[in-house]
């Protein structure tokens, strides 16, 4: 409790004011400290204690330097928890602590007729289109970090490209014993997993509407003490969009197709599947003009699952982020991009520049019935235990109790279980599910 207690007093004090400003040759430091405190009654995935509370504290540090077209960045960040037990779901996607997440150079070119080109190389951190396969997560308490090289294009006529070469960071320790304990171990890289491709865009491509096509290759083999599946993935991808805006109609429809193979399992000698899977996306919505900016929108997602007959159907989303579209991680982590067919109806409001909120409803079912429910773990082979798996109601406001230093969060998800949740063979026991988090993050 000291540690919490410490972590409290050092964001409350961040919170008075910047510790740190750019001086004249031009560096700039920044960073921010939020402190979560999350609990969940009758948790949805299996294995898990039924209740659970957990505090995570996340801490960043942003050093940048810039002279002419040339920077020179590095962050620095430290990712824990506290108060887990036995039971509760505790891994890399919570504790990563003091890690160099960021170290890169990058420069900007000019390529005349308004076109620019941006180069980096080293490590950072990367948000790709809809980022709904390769993005920085916000929500989660660590990141997703990439070691290679990326080039991004802007040219006239709303062209946007951006190509990448990159090895993911593999989080590390990654033992339980060690994670659970916040220990420090630098997170590797190498070619035994390895993520290539890039995704372009043009504005006003099909009338007010902004085309964009991506494709994404991701490598991975096994490693001296890391076992794999193995996977070869072909990602092949396309989205039109029109943004929202006051008093006009919005949409967003985006597909995307996976090929390649993958092994059975993890053991040396399993047999070697083809893949066939996919994921769409579609919204449309309304903001209606008014001083909150309301905006109604009707939502649709489908991430195929598996099934028998020799072939894996399991839509994977890479490294993709998910609470945008679908639910919060941290304890809950039920919901993501994987054997899950869900409509549901979302509404925002902006009432001041320092207040934001959104609630949401899904209908949750599942694409394939004898392969597990999305990333809850818990599965009927038979089918017998049927195809629909809850309600889910989920809400999130954001309040900025000092302009841009200190902002309050809080998340809710109550998931009322359906016939699959409640039936199949390995579901956990209990009734409905209730999620809560509440943030408090300093920025300096």
């Amino acid at each position: 409790m000291l540690s919490l207690r410490l972590s409290l007093s050092l964001a409350t004090a961040l919170a008075a004011g910047p510790a740190f400003a750019q001086d004249s040759e031009g560096l700039d430091v920044s960073g921010t400290v939020r402190l979560r405190y999350e609990a969940i009654a009758n948790q949805p995935r299996a294995g898990f204690n039924a209740h659970d509370d957990l505090v995570n504290l996340r801490t960043t540090l942003l050093a940048r330097y810039r002279t002419g077209p040339v920077s020179l960045v590095a962050e620095l960040w430290d990712s824990r928890v506290y108060g887990e037990e036995p039971g509760t779901p505790v891994s890399t996607n919570e504790v990563n602590a003091l890690e160099l997440v960021q170290a890169y150079a990058a420069a900007d070119f000019g390529l005349g007729n308004g076109a620019k080109l941006n180069l980096r190389a080293g490590r950072f951190t990367l948000n790709m289109g809809s980022r709904r396969l390769v993005a920085a997560d916000d929500y989660r308490n660590t990141t997703n970090g990439y070691t290679g090289v990326q080039a991004s294009l802007t040219a006239n006529g709303g062209i946007i490209a951006t190509l990448i070469y990159v090895l993911p960071q593999q989080r590390r320790p990654d033992d339980p014993a060690a994670v659970r304990r916040n220990a420090i171990a630098f997170d590797l890289e190498g070619f035994d997993l390895v993520l290539w491709g890039g995704t372009a865009a043009k504005a006003k491509a099909i009338g007010p509407l902004t085309a964009e096509l991506s494709f994404y290759h991701l490598g991975e083999r096994d490693a001296p003490g890391r076992t794999t599946r193995d996977r070869s993935l072909n990602t092949y991808g396309g989205r039109i969009l029109r943004d929202p805006a006051a008093g006009k109609a919005d949409i967003e429809i985006e597909a995307f197709y996976q090929s390649g193979n993958i092994s059975a399992s993890t053991a040396s000698n399993a047999a070697q599947l083809p893949v066939s899977a996919w994921f769409i996306h579609g919204d449309v919505g309304y903001t209606f003009a008014g001083a909150w900016k309301p905006r109604l929108s009707l939502e649709y997602d489908r991430a195929s699952g598996d099934r028998a007959g020799g072939r894996y159907g399991r839509f994977d989303t890479l490294f993709g982020m998910r609470r945008a579209d679908l639910a919060p991680s941290g304890l809950y982590n039920a919901v993501g991009r994987a054997n899950i067919s869900t409509p549901g109806i979302r509404i925002e409001a902006v009432p001041s520049k320092r207040l934001d909120l959104f609630a949401s409803y899904h209908a949750l079912w599942l694409a394939e019935p004898t392969d597990s429910f999305s990333t809850t773990g818990v599965r009927d082979a038979s089918g017998r235990s049927g195809g629909f798996a809850g309600h889910q109601f989920d809400a999130r406001l954001r309040w900025w109790v000092r302009p841009n230093t200190l902002r309050f969060e809080a998340n809710s998800v109550v998931l009322a279980k359906g016939r699959f949740l409640e039936q199949a063979p390995n579901a956990p026991r209990g009734e409905t599910t209730l999620y809560g988090s509440l943030n408090l993050t300093a920025s300096f």
